[in-house]
């Protein structure tokens, strides 16, 4: 906890002159959070505290309907009034930008979900019901912008091979190719290049911003034009975790959102966020448009009796998610950084089997992949768990990592995950502290 100690010294000093900063600090709002009971719920009072160190505060989430196309809330009761909350936040913080996300990973709709590619392939006057609509939402309730956050086909996740099987996977691709997700992906790139074009002119017109975030395991390549696409954008979030998780990926646990490339044990080499900041530069978007996406939470993976004692990544024969956080019970394998935090020991000698046994942390020393966490199972096979995650101090390396190649800033996925109440070290939103410290 060095580093983190270290940042919160040097915020101490600073001021709210700070937001100044030539780097951005893009804060994600689940407004979900507001609606939490107990400790899970983040109010106005908590939000406040996190605003002077913010540049940008991207609301979520409004949804897309499938019919008409209409930006539209996902919860009409709650956000007729707490929009324009938010929105007044301004007059205490007059540098911050609020934006409204559509999409993210909460306009969930089972029986439509590929809305989004059907809004891309729909003729201009249905696409105009969108461009309308999200200008009267906007506008009506004071939102700065728009933040594209699509929900489009995702890569196929990795799957767990043998000898033979990594032979024969190998063998049957010179016949059938990469898995196809999506077989109209050209086509669909460039109606979303024709999409954020019709935006932009129409935003310009009422001086709205429109940004982009690029989901976890959305393939740039396939839907992003990245020469055509960026001068209509003020900037580009890259959402570059959740690799691998424990819904995606149950049988094996690796590192969520490593910096680079480990080449051992079959990785994949677009799984790590340099992969993915590289396809972006390389098509000639400017750096400073560019911001890294930095995840508060942690994924559980629970351990076998077959997952071995060590925990070094990549964790073989694990069944699923581990149990989730208090903070959202539904997401299983969920964990928020103050819960992976309550379960570090602090005395290391403590007993690390059972239900009740701390998390052993492994901490990253090559600053390159990660710090996980780990309690193996009993001879039972049971309460074993493996969590990879960020805390404050390795969201400092990835933060300097930004700085470093020049990016444009940080972006927070998102701020109800971090320590807010500051039940950890008692210092409250340790990871958004550390982050502006280290961006500085």
């Amino acid at each position: 906890m060095k580093l983190l100690l270290l940042c919160v010294l040097g915020i101490q000093s600073l001021t709210l002159a700070l937001g100044n900063a030539n780097s951005k600090l893009i804060c994600y709002y689940d407004s979900a959070s507001y609606l939490r009971q107990g400790p899970a719920r983040l109010d106005s009072d908590h939000l406040d505290l996190a605003l002077q160190f913010c540049t940008h505060l991207v609301y979520g989430y409004a949804g897309l309907k499938p019919d008409t196309f209409d930006l539209y809330s996902l919860n009409v009761d709650f956000d007729i009034f707490h929009f324009q909350d938010i929105t007044l936040l301004r007059l205490k913080f007059p540098q911050l930008k609020v934006l409204l996300s559509v999409g993210g990973d909460r306009d969930v709709d089972q029986s439509e979900s590929n809305k989004y590619i059907a809004l891309l392939e729909a003729n201009r006057t249905a696409q105009q019901n969108f461009i309308d609509s999200s200008m009267l939402m906007l506008r009506r309730n004071g939102f700065d912008g728009l933040d594209l956050a699509f929900q489009l086909p995702k890569n196929k996740p990795r799957k767990v091979h043998g000898t033979v099987g990594t032979y024969w996977k190998k063998f049957k691709k010179l016949f059938t190719g990469d898995f196809i997700v999506d077989p109209l992906a050209d086509q669909h790139k460039g109606q979303f290049t024709d999409l954020v074009v019709n935006l932009r002119t129409a935003f310009q017109s009422a001086n709205l911003m429109l940004t982009m975030t690029v989901l976890p395991n959305v393939n740039s390549t396939w839907y992003f034009d990245v020469p055509k696409l960026h001068n209509h954008l003020d900037y580009i979030n890259l959402a570059a975790f959740d690799f691998l998780t424990p819904l995606r990926n149950p049988d094996e646990a690796d590192y969520t959102a490593p910096i680079f490339f480990l080449d051992e044990q079959e990785r994949l080499p677009h799984l790590n966020i340099e992969f993915q900041l590289n396809y972006w530069v390389q098509n000639h978007c400017p750096l400073n448009k560019l911001h890294l996406g930095i995840a508060s939470y942690g994924r559980a993976w629970k351990l076998s009796k077959d997952s071995g004692l060590s925990g070094l990544p990549v964790v073989p024969h694990t069944c699923g998610a581990g149990q989730g956080g208090l903070q959202i019970a539904s997401t299983e394998g969920l964990l928020s950084w103050p819960e992976i935090c309550s379960k570090l020991p602090l005395n290391q000698t403590t007993v690390y089997r059972g239900a009740n046994a701390p998390l052993r942390k492994v901490t990253d020393l090559t600053q390159k992949y990660g710090n996980y966490a780990l309690r193996p199972s009993d001879e039972n096979g049971d309460h074993g768990m493996w969590v990879s995650y960020d805390d404050p101090d390795f969201a400092g390396i990835k933060a300097t990592y930004a700085k470093s190649r020049g990016l444009g800033g940080v972006a927070l996925f998102d701020l109800s995950y971090d320590d807010f109440r500051g039940l950890c070290t008692q210092v409250k939103f340790p990871i958004v502290q550390t982050i502006k410290y280290c961006l500085a």
